[in-house]
């Protein structure tokens, strides 16, 4: 009877176990309530995306387009993504809702709503993706939806793949306010989008030679393109179809554009006579212009030459990257031209650039933020009211008057982004390599080493080396290993400055021929200026200063324990600054270089155009010859600035910090995260950069010594299983002892 008691009561216990998880479960789905146990709470929203969705004055509606069940990873990116728009949700205001479509890819599904919703993700660009599974012991390849539109008003924004969950805050809460500043500055609009198709009507006879068989009805679809992408933007684009052979005057004028230059022989099979044709598309507003290629040409192998036209998708991802471009949706970035310094790809990554040196990684990631402006102190200077003007690797001396123009755009609030060399390479005759002639590389002075030696911060002439460097694995001919580049330094996590919010979760960096730096704390003082360091060599660095070589077959630490140290090797510098020129004589303007002598003689060289502007002056001397002037007694006043608003400092000494060897096209690794993160702090947006470091997930394991790692691994192989006998034993005394106290108990 006793035991059939105990039995009820164990089972009541069950029953009543039960019940309260299934009241718990009940409970949390109604009270929505989330614990971000991690680190760097990266499933908590950010401030910067709070501040977003709470201040949205119109309605935006996110539509995601999610096919339903797919395998892992790729349910975990859905599961993701809807308690992220929750979090949205949550943090927005009334305008923001968000909603999900299952859009089956299967063309052949029975299922009206997949087919509606597939039509529906057609219409706003959203294509499926091909994923790999493994579905009974078997590799197969499937067609998924995985992406998303947001609509603001008549705008639309589109993520197309959302493949991983890597940076998905950040590329919504841009989207977001990209969308915000997109609506307020196409009602600033005053007059039209000028949407130029250039296509020749010579061309359609060659058309099907090229397999060009849609060229006939183009003008067409892109008109009904345009019309489709002016529905969305407050109807400012205006279509215009120029055709070359008709309008030689209108072409005439579209010389200097990047348009196609066609020309073919006489074809008498097929009945072609020679000519020649133009295609491409300009967009314009104001004075501004952005040029789009519709032809694409490929050049395979065996097959030959191969034309293609821009698919509708393209065209109208074209179209909108342009209007981005033309009405200043994003903040502009100066960026230094001339000089040397290295090209930011042409400032167009549609376009590309065929430099080596262009910085096409960075330009097109820089690009989805800011408008990249070339800057030419020759032409005009540096624009007024520029937030932010980077100077990447000038390797020619500045004449104190462009020195000047910096100086004061610093002056006027102007930050500035200095990534410079302190040697240049020079290469020895191609008829020289033969006998293992290495590059030289000889001390630059190009005068910003002498403006930043005022502001704080001075150059150094040598090269940080470090034994904690890259190591690049070497060809099974070559003895295979590795082999130590003592000029690629590995910065790691304890050398990188954590209490930046901007950089505390940027854990390694790889630097390269970078130069060491030094304060003057005493002139920051004077200034009103901080430094902040960023990062630095470890302490196992060293420097050269004289016969600098880069082979690593050559390169050697030095035997010297007391030539080890650590270098700082980037500065930000904050705060007030006073002028290089404060006290001394203001440069001149050199005769003959602004723009508007330049428009005067037609451009032309620079030489020319100074010769065009001696006459002009020896000209007007002539005329004004016995004539009063009041020209040597007019003094300027107000034009020169001595002290600086609060304004910040960039100095990186290595100019390939930004090259496309260290900065990846998706933006994620850490070198690409601390540039584009400074970038941002130099426009005042510490927390959009904050924001995008905070998923970064490169988390390398802490360094420790060799009696450690015994120590762990002995824990590992020995101490688990100890504990495991330690436990079971203390199981087995505690039962031997209750089971003696029942025995006491009857026995008594």
């Amino acid at each position: 009877m006793r035991m059939h008691i105990e039995d009820m009561g164990r089972f009541l216990k069950l029953g009543v176990y039960l019940v309260v998880i299934v009241l718990v479960n009940l409970a949390g789905m109604t009270v929505f309530f989330r614990a971000d146990l991690t680190t760097d709470r990266i499933y908590t929203l950010s401030a910067a995306s709070r501040e977003t969705v709470a201040t949205l004055s119109e309605p935006l509606t996110v539509k995601v387009f999610f096919t339903r069940d797919l395998p892992a990873p790729h349910n975990q990116t859905e599961r993701y993504l809807h308690d992220l728009l929750e979090e949205y949700a949550i943090a927005g205001n009334r305008y923001f809702n968000y909603r999900f479509h299952d859009v089956s890819a299967e063309a052949d599904s029975l299922d009206p709503a997949a087919a509606e919703n597939r039509d529906l993700a057609r219409e706003y660009g959203i294509s499926p993706v091909q994923i790999q599974m493994v579905e009974n012991d078997e590799i197969k390849f499937k067609q998924a939806y995985m992406g998303l539109v947001l609509i603001h008003g008549d705008l639309v924004e589109r993520i197309p793949a959302l493949t991983t969950v890597s940076g998905l805050e950040y590329r919504l809460t841009t989207a977001m306010q990209k969308l915000n500043n997109k609506v307020s500055a196409l009602l600033n609009v005053d007059g039209d989008i000028a949407v130029r198709l250039v296509l020749s009507s010579s061309l359609e006879r060659v058309a099907p030679l090229m397999g060009l068989d849609a060229l006939p009805g183009f003008v067409n679809d892109v008109k009904a393109i345009v019309e489709k992408v002016n529905a969305r933007n407050y109807g400012k684009l205006k279509f215009v179809h120029i055709d070359p052979d008709t309008d030689p005057a209108t072409a005439a004028k579209l010389a200097d554009r990047q348009l196609m230059q066609l020309s073919w022989p006489d074809v008498p099979q097929a009945g072609v006579a020679a000519g020649e044709g133009m295609i491409g598309m300009v967009m314009a507003y104001g004075d501004r212009t952005r040029d789009l290629p519709v032809l694409n040409v490929f050049r395979l192998p065996i097959i030959g030459t191969r034309y293609e036209l821009a698919d509708a998708a393209a065209i109208e991802e074209m179209i909108n990257t342009a209007i981005d471009r033309l009405v200043d949706i994003n903040t502009e970035l100066g960026m230094l031209s001339g000089h040397g310094c290295l090209d930011a790809g042409g400032f167009d990554p549609m376009m590309g650039g065929g430099s080596p040196d262009a910085l096409n990684n960075f330009a097109a990631l820089a690009g989805q933020n800011y408008s990249l402006k070339p800057v030419r102190l020759a032409d005009g200077g540096i624009p007024p009211g520029l937030r932010t003007l980077v100077i990447v690797r000038p390797t020619e001396s500045l004449s104190d008057y462009e020195l000047y123009q910096i100086d004061q755009a610093l002056m006027h609030g102007t930050s500035l982004a200095l990534f410079v060399d302190t040697f240049a390479e020079a290469q020895p005759p191609a008829g020289q390599q033969m006998f293992s002639r290495q590059p030289t590389y000889k001390p630059l002075d190009t005068g910003l080493e002498k403006l930043l030696a005022h502001y704080g911060v001075r150059l150094q002439n040598a090269l940080v080396l470090d034994e904690k460097c890259y190591h690049q694995r070497l060809d099974r001919r070559m003895g295979g290993g590795e082999q130590p580049i003592y000029y690629a330094p590995l910065i790691e996590r304890e050398n990188i400055n954590q209490e930046l919010d901007y950089i505390k979760n940027v854990k390694g960096l790889i630097a390269l021929k970078i130069a060491p730096l030094e304060l003057d704390r005493e002139r920051l003082e004077a200034q009103s200026a901080a430094a902040h360091l960023l990062f630095s060599s470890s302490d196992r660095s060293w420097v050269v200063r004289d016969n600098i070589t880069l082979n690593p077959m050559f390169m050697r630490p030095p035997a010297a324990a007391e030539e080890f140290a650590g270098r700082p090797l980037a500065y930000l510098l904050e705060g007030s600054f006073t002028s290089y020129f404060s006290g001394k004589p203001r440069p001149e303007k050199p005769a003959g270089t602004t723009a508007d002598d330049k428009d005067a003689t037609g451009g032309g060289s620079e030489t020319e155009t100074a010769a065009a502007g001696d006459g002009a002056a020896k000209t007007a001397a002539k005329e004004t010859a016995g004539k009063p002037s009041l020209r040597a007694d007019v003094r300027g006043e107000g034009d020169f600035v001595e002290r600086s608003p609060a304004v910040k400092i960039l100095v990186v000494p290595s100019g390939d910090m930004l090259r496309d060897n260290l900065l990846d096209e998706q933006g994620q690794t850490t070198n690409t995260m601390f540039v584009l993160n400074l970038i941002d702090v130099l426009n005042g947006r510490e927390d959009i950069a904050a924001m995008r470091s905070k998923e970064q997930r490169f988390n390398p394991l802490a360094e420790t010594d060799p009696a450690f790692r015994t120590l762990v691994k002995g824990v590992n192989i020995a101490g688990l299983p100890l504990l495991v006998v330690l436990a079971g034993l203390a199981v087995w005394v505690r039962r031997r002892g209750r089971k003696k106290r029942i025995q006491r108990m009857f026995a008594g």
